[in-house]
């Protein structure tokens, strides 16, 4: 089979669980999946089938669209609900303005740092395995594009923001620069993926319906 699928992870899967799955379904076609989505998170996991595994890398330079909860007053070592909170401080009260006064400056190219927590590479080795190895070394900042945010809402102690940015960039690590920006600390609270290029929230295909996809395409 040869195929591309919008899927929509469920929280508590991990991207690999997703690709382990649709696999048992279409034996012996390899299985790609085209951006990798963290288990504490939920939203679109584009899947290609057979042939279709080689437009994998075009498919991950496609425009990511993500709704965001960040948790403001805390920061954890992961970054987000994963890890241990290692900081905490007060939580500035802001206006809806000021707020998206400093969402505005995160528009456009800028460089950023992956977090320690990451599945990058460093001299052959994952950075989430020295990191949970307590190590934390040097990494290379890295260009991001963020071509759209906006404020959903504001809690005082906690923002949802939209989110449309280019590929490689870290939700968390935008969060984390978001709070440190309004004078404080935070970590991202809750993430969902809700538009992978043309691939959107409300054409996806939950996990559980797949195997009742493909057959019907089959």
């Amino acid at each position: 089979m040869d195929a591309i699928l919008n899927v929509w992870k469920p929280i508590g899967w991990t991207s690999f669980d997703v690709v382990k799955k649709i696999k048992g379904y279409v034996k012996p076609s390899k299985v790609g999946h085209a951006g990798t989505l963290d288990p504490f998170a939920e939203g679109v996991l584009v899947i290609c089938i057979g042939k279709m595994t080689k437009k994998v890398e075009s498919l991950m330079d496609h425009e990511k669209e993500y709704v965001a909860t960040i948790q403001l007053g805390s920061e954890t070592d992961t970054l987000d609900t994963e890890g241990k909170v290692v900081k905490e401080a007060e939580i500035p009260l802001l206006s809806d303005e000021k707020i998206e006064a400093i969402l505005n400056t995160f528009l456009g190219e800028s460089d950023q740092i992956p977090p320690m927590y990451s599945a990058l590479k460093v001299n052959g080795k994952r950075l989430y395995k020295l990191a949970r190895e307590g190590k934390v070394i040097e990494r290379q900042p890295r260009k991001i594009t963020i071509n759209e945010i906006e404020l959903l809402e504001n809690n005082i102690d906690s923002l949802k923001i939209r989110v449309k940015c280019g590929r490689g960039t870290y939700i968390r690590v935008l969060a984390s620069d978001i709070a440190n920006a309004m004078n404080t600390v935070g970590f991202l609270k809750s993430l969902v993926r809700t538009q992978v290029g043309e691939f959107r929230q409300e054409d996806s295909i939950l996990v559980e319906n797949v195997a009742e996809w493909l057959s019907a395409t089959a």
